[in-house]
């Protein structure tokens, strides 16, 4: 993102009297420029060309831009993961592995708006619109466990859905966090972000006793999982229960 850029649309948007738009633009700016918190009210008034007093007309205070603009990254996150889904098609794992590529591009290629969701600081769960639109993008997330816990194998305790979600919600944003992200902050791997999270989605699908080296219609390269079935009596059933 060029900050200088959307400084000019931000000014161009103003003196056409979409000065709400305008102080979003300028804060994305200010955002890419100095981080989540790095900035104040008063910076982004200035950034848009108006007065410190002029952003009181559309928000309460910095929070309430900073909301605003994490709102609208919430809502595109939602779109790009949505995308990437498709319900699931033409087999869970492909869709799933699109899923965590769209992850890390959206980190990469909007920053800004990664940082105003998860670095500023905010009450997520103060602000209903936010913590609905975060939410909605979570639930992509959720679909595509629920899918992956569906193909646990005969035998297998079949994981929980939400618990898999958050598992892989935390792998996703640690490695778009550390070393995928499009901003100065990015470490450096010597592997990409993508073959990262891939192999670690892989180590812990197979700790769970997916047959993750195979495709429907595909036969395993491997000796299939043992049931639990197999194990000596009175020996646990696995980290999830009994399976139903």
């Amino acid at each position: 993102m060029s900050w200088r850029k959307e400084r000019g649309r931000a000014e161009r948007g103003y003196h056409h009297g979409n000065l709400k738009e305008a102080l979003l633009q300028a804060a994305l700016g200010l955002i890419a420029e100095k981080g989540a918190a790095g900035f104040t009210f008063a910076d982004a008034a200035r950034m848009a060309g108006v007065s410190p007093a002029a952003p009181y007309r559309h928000f309460r205070d910095r929070d309430e831009l900073l909301s605003s603009i994490a709102q609208r990254g919430f809502e595109q996150f939602e779109a790009l993961l949505t995308q990437a889904w498709d319900d699931g098609r033409p087999d869970t794992v492909t869709a799933f592995e699109r899923v965590g590529k769209a992850y890390l591009a959206f980190a990469r290629n909007e920053p800004a708006f990664y940082s105003a969701m998860f670095e500023s600081g905010l009450p997520i769960d103060a602000n209903p619109t936010l913590m609905a639109a975060s939410e909605r993008a979570f639930a992509i997330i959720r679909a595509a466990a629920e899918r992956l816990a569906a193909m646990a194998p005969p035998g297998i305790p079949r994981p929980p859905a939400m618990m898999m979600a958050l598992h892989i919600w935390s792998m996703s944003h640690g490695v778009a966090s550390l070393f995928g992200r499009g901003d100065a902050a990015r470490r450096k791997l010597p592997m990409s972000p993508e073959e990262l999270l891939e192999a670690e989605v892989l180590i812990y699908l197979r700790g769970l006793g997916f047959p993750t080296d195979r495709r429907p219609g595909q036969k395993p390269s491997g000796p299939p999982p043992v049931p639990p079935g197999s194990a000596p009596p009175g020996a646990p059933s696995g980290p999830w229960g009994t399976p139903k």
